[in-house]
């Protein structure tokens, strides 16, 4: 099977034992699952469902970051605990991946189950001299230290760092020795979740907490590493660098797949400050979720695109052509099997695929559409929304 790397930026083969070790970046957990999300753990499940069927095991770990900058500005605003928002849009997010045909992960670690894994980490980052702690308790890695930050997204300083505060940076706070420089531990707010540290009660940064998880998981090193392309700086170009300075090996993820981001219908990238967010469970309300999963497979997973409202009969047609094909018979469509193998090991052409067994439908090959529709998980069994 070929897969492109973002960080050759070259498809070839994946490789990987017969047990894949993948790692893809979870949700925060304070608003619902909207299409964006889907889009991506979708893609991810088409890949684990598709890897198992190649005759490998895979071992799939996707994180919940339950602590963070915006579940703490959440949980204020609507006057509740944390830990009770973050358990019910968990709760929800679970539902929509279920209902969408996703396979659960094999483990789901919670960062903050993992914050004394993650004090280890910074303790060791700051005895390695790889990161450094100023006397009001915060603790940064020092991006000095890592040649190999920027490999992975390949940007230039100037580059980085409009994207770095954008994206939950503080290029400005006093006392860094580097703009870019990136928090491991952070003091809390009074009315803020706290752990005990060497550095004062506070909290982890983003990134290290899902270094830290993925290594919990997997080991130094994993096979493949999955998530949206917006992670890819500063989230996953931190991920790396503190992973290898804790362990030494290199490199911490032999590949690394990153699916495009999808847009509202304002054209514009899916996200709650623009309004423009599309939930899986409003779409659920009027569409069968079969058809929401045969809607994102139309797209290839590096292949960026904006929802519109009037996709969804187009994909709810799709799928009664599929299973009206499906209850007609047994006949096979020849050479049919064959096609979508390679649609899918040519890095995970879904849209390929898609249109293959749309043939074998309109040619009434209800054993080939069977087939296909459970190794692509749409289910084809009428069920409510």
């Amino acid at each position: 099977m070929e897969l492109f790397d973002t960080r050759t930026r070259t498809t070839a083969p994946l490789r990987a034992p017969r047990t894949v070790r993948l790692y893809v970046c979870g949700i925060t957990p304070y608003d619902a699952t909207h299409l964006g999300h889907a889009f991506l753990y979708t893609h991810m499940d088409v890949l684990v469902r598709w890897l198992t069927a190649r005759g490998h095991r895979v071992r799939h770990v996707r994180n919940v970051t339950d602590v963070d900058d915006d579940i703490i500005r959440v949980a204020r605003e609507r006057g509740v605990d944390y830990r009770e928002l973050a358990a019910t849009e968990i709760a929800r997010f679970d539902e929509d991946l279920a209902a969408l045909g996703c396979w659960a992960p094999d483990v789901a670690p919670r960062a903050t189950a993992t914050v004394p894994a993650i004090l280890t980490a910074v303790r060791g980052l700051v005895d390695a001299g790889a990161a450094y702690a100023l006397d009001d308790g915060r603790v940064y890695f020092d991006v000095q230290r890592a040649e190999r930050f920027g490999a992975l997204s390949r940007l230039d300083r100037d580059a980085m760092l409009p994207q770095f505060a954008e994206k939950g940076g503080d290029p400005e706070a006093p006392g860094k020795r580097d703009a870019l420089d990136f928090l491991l531990w952070q003091p809390s707010a009074p009315d803020e979740p706290a752990w005990d540290s060497a550095w004062g009660p506070g909290r982890p940064g983003w990134h290290i907490e899902c270094s830290t998880m993925a290594m919990e998981e997997l080991g130094p090193t994993i096979d493949l590493h999955g998530g949206g392309s917006d992670l890819t700086f500063p989230h996953h170009e931190a991920e790396i660098v503190q992973a290898e300075e804790l362990t030494g090996q290199r490199p911490f993820a032999r590949s690394w797949l990153h699916c495009a981001m999808v847009c509202g219908e304002d054209g514009e990238k899916m996200a709650k400050s623009r309004g423009n967010l599309a939930f899986v469970a409003d779409l659920r309300t009027h569409t069968e979720s079969a058809a929401l999963r045969l809607l994102i497979l139309q797209h290839h997973y590096r292949q960026g695109w904006c929802y519109q409202a009037t996709q969804l009969p187009t994909a709810s047609e799709q799928l009664k052509r599929w299973r009206a094909a499906a209850e007609r018979g047994d006949q096979e469509a020849p050479g049919a099997r064959e096609e979508v193998h390679a649609a899918l090991d040519a890095d995970l052409d879904t849209p390929r695929a898609l249109a293959v067994l749309d043939a074998a439908a309109d040619a009434g090959a209800g054993a080939t559409v069977r087939w296909g529709a459970g190794l692509l998980g749409v289910r084809l069994e009428p069920a409510s929304a």
